[in-house]
């Protein structure tokens, strides 16, 4: 019985340790919301994210965006899809702010090597993925200071969530 009580009671005592520093936070504090806040300085355009997506993303997504049947969805095409009967739910057609596209590419991808691009490549690679869509051109600059003012196509197609205890603003 002394066993179990003293298995018990290492299993909710409190760790010892010290809160994590400043320092030791900050490279892991990566999140960038939907106004902006959390972009990194620094910037890219969609001419130079062509050749960093051909070589990084084009082996999942394909050379267009169109994805990979099966494998890997597509990320450019389906605006104006979304009321039909086949709606296709890409950067272009459902994604809101551009400012969370920046945030998926900078946490998630290459898929096989996430977090391993640099800002200004992420910048460049989410220029080239808005272009892709049509949304940017090719030789706009995307920046913490630009990439927030885009305007998704989808941006007015999610509604604020009512609930009391989800606060949220819009």
């Amino acid at each position: 019985m002394f066993k179990v009580l003293l298995l018990c009671a290492a299993a909710f005592a409190q760790p010892k340790g010290r809160p994590a520093s400043p320092a030791e936070i900050a490279p892991r504090d990566i999140t960038v919301f939907a106004d902006g806040r959390g972009l990194p300085p620094g910037k890219g355009r969609a001419s130079e994210g062509a050749a960093i997506y051909k070589s990084k993303c084009a082996e999942c997504h394909n050379d267009r965006g169109e994805g990979r049947e099966g494998q890997y969805p597509p990320i450019a095409g389906g605006i104006g899809s979304l009321t039909s009967t086949k709606p296709r739910k890409t950067v272009g057609s459902y994604w809101p702010y551009a400012t969370t596209v920046f945030d998926y590419i900078r946490r998630a991808m290459p898929f096989d090597h996430p977090r391993t691009l640099s800002t200004n490549e992420v910048y460049a690679v989410t220029a080239f993925v808005l272009h892709l869509n049509g949304i940017t051109a090719l030789d706009e600059e995307l920046s913490e200071k630009t990439l927030p003012k885009v305007a998704m196509p989808n941006r007015d197609g999610f509604v604020p969530d009512k609930r009391p205890d989800i606060r949220s603003k819009r």
